[in-house]
């Protein structure tokens, strides 16, 4: 399946690339924001992070032409500071991250992201770390199960689902994704089995995002991206499910607010300390019908802009 970048020309164009600037990819992928940035570039320079290598082989061929405008980095955007530091890069003008899974992952059915497809439970988006779903289903005690299902996926079956983990695995190692997929339906009520979605949706989610530690990653990708950013640099993110547009738009909140003082301290208005950042969009970018109508995967995605005003 051919991948499709979504809100493309929205994130790019909210940038503001000028033909000069340094920026920066923290989610690579198979290249789509990448190639369209790169393209408004003279003289500037994209640096392009991914934990996934075979992403990064795509994208060096599929970036082929433009090879002397981008640096390909495998690692998580968590270390942005410090890995563009190696390049004596201190400042950017601008960071756009594309958060989730790709699509070329979910279709890959050896990947182990997908509940379509029966593959041994993996979900590692760098293939070299060690953990993977098969460790988190196999191993980790029914209260953790318990809360990474909460807390990840929202599943409200969270305690049946893990119940059912945990006494399928006395058996024998629950292997695959048909596997899990069995073991979820197993515990859930059959009015539920009946609703629109997968059952297994949730469940497989919470399990992403434990594997790859997606929610602590963005935490502090956030502040490192926005901490790059340059006078008038902006960051661009883009967001597939609740909990992570919950933790960008609070962040983008707090960094975008004046410290609090305490009304009777005495201050005029140009003494009190001005937030160092604007909300370039207080309500998030989102899919138009005609992209809604391409792009299947567009439907669930947000996209929230900040930009520095002072403080660098």
């Amino acid at each position: 399946m051919k991948h499709v970048s979504v809100l493309l020309h929205e994130t790019v164009d909210l940038l503001n690339v000028k033909p000069d600037g340094i920026y920066v990819d923290g989610t690579l992928g198979r290249g789509g924001h990448a190639g369209l940035l790169i393209s408004k570039l003279t003289t500037g320079h994209l640096y392009a992070f991914d934990k996934d290598e075979q992403a990064i082989a795509e994208s060096r061929e599929n970036l082929k032409d433009s090879l002397d405008k981008v640096t390909f980095i495998h690692n998580d955007f968590r270390y942005m500071q410090e890995e563009l530091s190696r390049y004596g890069v201190e400042h950017v003008d601008g960071v756009m991250m594309d958060l989730g899974v790709s699509s070329p992952q979910f279709d890959d059915p050896k990947r182990g992201f997908s509940y379509r497809y029966d593959a041994r439970l993996d979900m590692r988006m760098d293939q070299e770390q060690s953990k993977d779903a098969w460790q988190v289903v196999n191993t980790y005690p029914y209260q953790d199960l318990v809360r990474i299902l909460r807390e990840y996926g929202e599943e409200r079956y969270a305690v049946q689902i893990a119940r059912a983990i945990e006494h399928r695995r006395q058996e024998g190692p629950i292997d695959t994704t048909f596997q899990l997929v069995d073991v979820i339906r197993s515990a859930l009520p059959e009015k539920e089995l009946h609703k629109k979605g997968h059952p297994a949706k949730q469940t497989f989610q919470a399990l992403r995002i434990e594997v790859n530690d997606e929610l602590d990653s963005l935490e502090r990708g956030l502040r490192e991206a926005c901490g790059l950013l340059d006078l008038h640099g902006r960051c661009a993110v883009i967001t597939f499910h609740s909990l992570e547009d919950r933790l960008v738009k609070t962040t983008f909140k707090d960094l975008s607010s004046a410290p609090f003082v305490a009304p009777k301290i005495p201050l005029k208005a140009d003494q009190m300390e001005q937030a160092s950042f604007l909300l370039v969009n207080k309500k998030p970018v989102m899919a138009d019908e005609q992209e809604l109508a391409e792009n299947h995967r567009s439907h669930s995605a947000k996209l929230r802009v900040i930009e520095r005003i002072r403080g660098v």
